[in-house]
This record gives structure tokens, sequence and C-alpha cells, in this order.
């Protein structure tokens, strides 16, 4: 079975009301997919490029949170998106940065929670450790120890993410996507969980798809990468395979040695390097 495919699909958001051009004329947003079609792997897999090339989109469309304007998605031979909310969640969770929850709770009894009500029914054993619990397993990965009397309102943003992660975990849904799942995490707490999930992928046959700005933990931990350009053309491969620094300057706009290994430029400065770069280029630059 092929777990996730696109069939011709096409999608666009829906205009802004009040989102006008410089004739005052209603903006009519642009297709962020158009016919697309393609047959995407399971595995522990990294999507890589800038900012508004489609990655949160597609991660959307794939997990039925989305409808395609046309065309279908294929989940694990279900059509997500026409799933009731439980059956939906139980066949793929989503977590992404700034979650908000209205839950009044501890952290512990939210994790038990989880834990009992998704498709482990609160039993399954460490990846890592067989004699051990996956929820304690979970709870020392994510370092979550010093964090379970506290409700969700009192945890930082860093804090807030790695109990997400260990949601996503518990929960047993055979695939899952997480969009910028490592937002605000210290780097050696990332390297960590990255590692975890890796792991938790090819113990359990559990497919991940992350989200990530960090080109180097791609190349480190990923299954394969599906890199995006901003022209919506994509390439899927291993890591080795697709992150080179020709096919990076392609997606980013930028020399590969630019965005260093770690992307430590911020998006807004990558696009500032970019448009300086196209203007010294142009013929009437001024240059000599």
């Amino acid at each position: 079975m092929v777990f996730l495919e696109f069939n011709d699909l096409s999608f666009v958001y829906p205009p802004v009301e009040g989102d006008l051009d410089e004739k005052g004329e209603q903006i009519i947003p642009r297709p962020v997919f158009d016919h697309f079609t393609a047959e995407l792997p399971s595995g522990f897999v990294n999507f890589i490029g800038p900012n508004g090339c489609g990655k949160t989109t597609l991660l959307m469309l794939a997990s039925g949170r989305l409808a395609p304007t046309n065309g279908s998605v294929s989940l694990l031979g279900q059509n997500p998106y026409l799933l009731g909310q439980e059956a939906k969640n139980l066949l793929a969770s989503v977590i992404y940065q700034n979650m908000e929850f209205e839950s009044g709770d501890s952290v512990k009894a939210l994790l038990n929670e989880v834990y009992e009500s998704g498709n482990l029914k609160g039993r399954a054993a460490g990846i890592r450790d067989k004699n051990s619990d996956l929820l304690e397993e979970v709870i020392s990965i994510f370092e979550l120890e010093n964090l379970l009397n506290h409700g969700l309102t009192k945890l930082s943003k860093g804090e807030m993410q790695r109990v997400l992660l260990a949601f996503s975990i518990l929960y047993g849904s055979p695939s899952i996507f997480m969009d910028e799942p490592m937002f605000a995490m210290e780097d050696r707490q990332k390297e960590s969980s990255l590692a975890y999930l890796r792991d938790f992928v090819h113990e359990t046959g559990t497919t991940i798809y992350v989200s990530l700005h960090e080109i180097d933990l791609s190349r480190k931990y990923a299954d394969q990468v599906l890199l995006f350009y901003p022209n919506r053309d994509m390439s899927l491969g291993s890591p080795e395979e697709v992150l080179t620094n020709e096919d990076l300057e392609k997606a980013y706009g930028v020399p590969a040695a630019m965005l260093k290994s770690k992307e430590d430029l911020t998006r807004q400065q990558l696009k500032d390097v970019s448009d300086l770069i196209k203007k010294e280029l142009r013929p009437d630059s001024g240059r000599e």
C-alpha cells in the first residue's frame, strides 16, 4: 500500500476580506498547488525549504486538516479529510508551534489522558527499554519530570513543544505530522528529540513527517528529505542526494555557504541577502 498519495491535487486559500492591492482591488491568492500528483514514502521524512514554499499546507492537506480545492489525498488508503474528528486523529496526529489549549489540567494528567484515549490505550513498552513503560520513557526523553505538576498555561514555549512531542508519541497514531515541532527548544533537546523520533519510527513502523528549518539536523537524522523550491517544484531523496549546495541555493536563493549548516540566518535576513545579491547583479547596478 502506498503511504501517502496526492492525485491531481489543487489548493488555493480563500481571499482575505479587505486584502486589497495598490488599485484597491481584492487580492485573489494564487494556488499553492496546481494539479499536483505524487506518491510519498513512509518513514522519517523531513520537509525543508524557505518560508512560503508550501510545506505547512502540504502537511495539513496530507493529514486531512485542509480540504483540497480539487483532486484527492489518500493516507494509508483513506481520505483523511472525510473522516470524523476522532477517526482522523487516530489515523494522523498533528502538532505545530503555538498550539493553544484551554485545559487547566496538569501536564501529568494530560499525558495520561492522551496515552489512554489514543490507539495505545495506555499500554505500550518503551522502544529503548522494553522493560519500561512508554509513558515513563517519553517523560525522560523529553525532559518533562519537572513539569508534571504544572498547568499548560504555565509552560514556556520550549516546554510546551516538548509536551506536544510527548502527546504525539503517546497517542499512537500510525502517522504523525509535525510543523516546526522543535520551535524554541534548546539545541541539545532538538538533537535528543529527533534521535528518539527517528528510533521510534524504525522500531514501531510509525511514519513521521517533520517540517524543519535546521538543515544540519535533517542531514543527521532524516531517512528522506523533501526539499521545496519557491516555484513549488520538489526533490525527494536521501539527505545526501537532496541537500546538495546546488539544490539548497536553488531553494533559498542565496549561496549555500551563507546558509551555514544550521540556517543561523533568520528568514528575513535570508530574504534581505537574496534581494541584495539580485540588486548587485543587475546590469544597471553601477558596478565596475
